[in-house]
């Protein structure tokens, strides 16, 4: 059961099943939107316009369902997600990374090889111990 929890857990899952959910919705409106723009355009293929129906409300109804469909995956699958994954991954503690920590080894020392040597320990100093600046 442990690994199953790590499973879902892990993110890719609900991040995957999210985006399925809102591409979905989000093409919903791409196509009606298409639809009412190509319904404005006249028929040129004819000599007689015909009255076509407005589909602006279909339009308008598919933004609407968009947006409650978004908040009600932000609300219910998003938010407790995250709490979930708070819960039972904590975030590492921020700390000095590797190679970061190798660096300042390493700067340190350089700094005490400088000072056995009777050099200047200042940042920017040449090895020859004079600073141009």
């Amino acid at each position: 059961m442990n690994g199953f929890k790590n499973f879902i857990l892990r993110g890719n899952l609900i991040d995957l099943a999210v985006a399925v959910i809102i591409g979905s919705a989000f093409g919903a409106v791409v196509t009606t939107f298409t639809n009412w723009l190509t319904a404005l355009l006249p028929d040129t293929a004819s000599k007689y316009f015909e009255n076509t129906a407005n589909s602006f409300g279909a339009f308008l109804n598919a933004v609407i369902s968009f947006v409650l469909l978004a908040a009600i995956v932000y609300f219910f699958v998003v938010l407790p997600y995250t709490k979930a994954k708070e819960k039972y991954f904590p975030a590492e503690a921020p700390g000095t990374p590797a190679d970061i920590a190798l660096l300042e080894e390493i700067r340190d020392l350089l700094a005490a090889q400088a000072t056995a040597a009777g050099g200047s320990t200042r940042p920017g100093t040449p090895p020859g111990g004079t600073s141009s600046v």
